[in-house]
């Protein structure tokens, strides 16, 4: 694969946002072209490796070995556990704002918006003090006009559950009432925006006075001010002299949000290019290689050549595979083969729960994210399916979607980088 030429990157979601920074930081000339933005704008943005097998999994590292040798298929098989790891820890260095903590070692349990516990590897820092394994108690603070956050059923579903060590988790709501008799913006932006206010943030503090009980742990929805959240954090545990962590609330995701824009800034400091709004209606091919890709755009069609070309599209949710009204499941960009979508075999199941054919479906590739047609053949030389797109992973049921996004994302774009394909 030449090193010349501008590498394509189809995907603004995780997945395409780690492929495109990897390659600008060494050097290649990258473009983001995305009809949208990805599932960052609606997740918590912890990072979820791995969290059932289906059994509860505590440490990561130590459970991948064996569900990569249970799970030949699974797009971590093909990019290996190293990798997962390797690719983990090269992210956490460019999370700021805040930080992000922990690692593959051990997962944390951290309460949902609907209070309940969802393991993860890593999360922003101004989350970790809500790792359910220390048992509370914790009083859970609901903001005035916040529909997006109910404080009396995550405390009430917290209080239903129990720490690995078999101890009841403690937790109650607390409701503060900041705008007394005026308007209130109900919607996490707009709190995110106040709490960027240092007079705010000092209202909020002293209208919590008196309401804590000395051992609580406060947990308050993750609206800690879009820019500037780990100074606001900081300065909210010094007023109420306690440990703070952030719940992630119902969609927009203030820190799916910051996420974005953390790794947005990046890739265009290293140099990537990004265009929003242009959505891949064509390809042109030379026999095994794309050369390029027709994007339309509000002005119209334009042409990108490119060395090579990353997929990372998403899944069923974002438009990367699509079924149509006759059952005709195809992904769009490319037309590549999808895997595990057989029109003769059943794609459902009875249980809502059960094992559905159709949840695994996605593009077959090889160990360098090359697709590959159901004889293993490779299609294209020169382009790499990241993320979602991936077939053989139930990310939902496995806690994994944000693992595997980032360590496919990383591994596509070393693969282009050393050529190994």
């Amino acid at each position: 694969m030449s090193d010349d030429g501008e590498i394509v990157v189809v995907g603004a979601g995780m997945a395409g946002l780690v492929a495109a920074l990897r390659l600008a930081e060494a050097g290649r000339r990258a473009r983001i072209l995305a009809k949208g933005f990805g599932a960052t704008h609606l997740s918590g943005a912890t990072i979820d490796v791995l969290g059932y097998t289906p059994a509860p999994v505590m440490s990561p590292a130590g459970a991948l070995p064996a569900f990569v040798a249970e799970h030949p298929d699974h797009p971590y098989a093909r990019v290996g556990a190293g990798v997962v790891e390797e690719a983990v820890g090269w992210l956490k260095g460019h999370l700021t704002d805040p930080r992000y903590v922990g690692d593959l070692g051990r997962n944390f349990l951290l309460p949902t918006a609907a209070g309940v516990c969802k393991p993860a590897a890593v999360a922003p820092q101004t989350m970790a003090a809500g790792d359910l394994r220390g048992g509370g108690p914790y009083a859970i603070v609901g903001l005035p006009g916040l529909k997006d956050f109910y404080p009396s059923l995550v405390a009430g579903n917290l209080a239903l559950a129990t720490t690995p060590a078999g101890t009841a988790v403690g937790a109650r709501a607390v409701e503060v009432d900041l705008s007394p008799g005026g308007r209130v913006d109900a919607g996490p932006l707009g709190y995110a925006r106040r709490f960027e206010d240092p007079r705010f943030r000092a209202d909020f503090a002293a209208a919590l006075q008196g309401r804590l009980a000395a051992d609580e742990v406060l947990g308050v929805p993750a609206v800690l001010g879009l820019a500037g959240a780990e100074q606001a954090w900081e300065e909210l545990e010094a007023r109420v002299e306690r440990p703070i962590f952030e719940i992630p609330t119902l969609p927009p995701s203030v820190p799916g949000l910051r996420m974005f824009t953390v790794l947005m800034a990046a890739a265009r400091r290293a140099g990537a290019r990004v265009v929003i709004g242009a959505e891949v209606v064509g390809v042109e091919t030379d026999g095994y290689r794309v050369r390029g890709v027709w994007s339309g755009t509000a002005n119209g069609r334009r042409f990108y050549p490119t060395a090579a070309l990353v997929l990372a599209t998403g899944g069923w949710a974002a438009g990367g595979l699509v079924m149509d009204s006759h059952r005709v499941v195809r992904e769009p960009v490319l037309g590549l083969p999808v895997t595990g979508a057989d029109d003769g075999a059943a794609r459902f199941l009875p249980g809502y729960l059960d094992h559905h054919p159709l949840a695994t479906a996605g593009i077959a590739v090889d160990r360098w994210l090359r697709p590959v047609d159901a004889r293993g053949a490779v299609l294209y030389d020169n382009v790499r399916v990241a993320g979602a797109t991936l077939a053989g992973a139930e990310p939902w049921k496995e806690k994994s979607g944000d693992g595997i996004s980032v360590a496919t994302g990383y591994h596509a774009a070393m693969s282009v980088l050393t050529e190994e394909g």
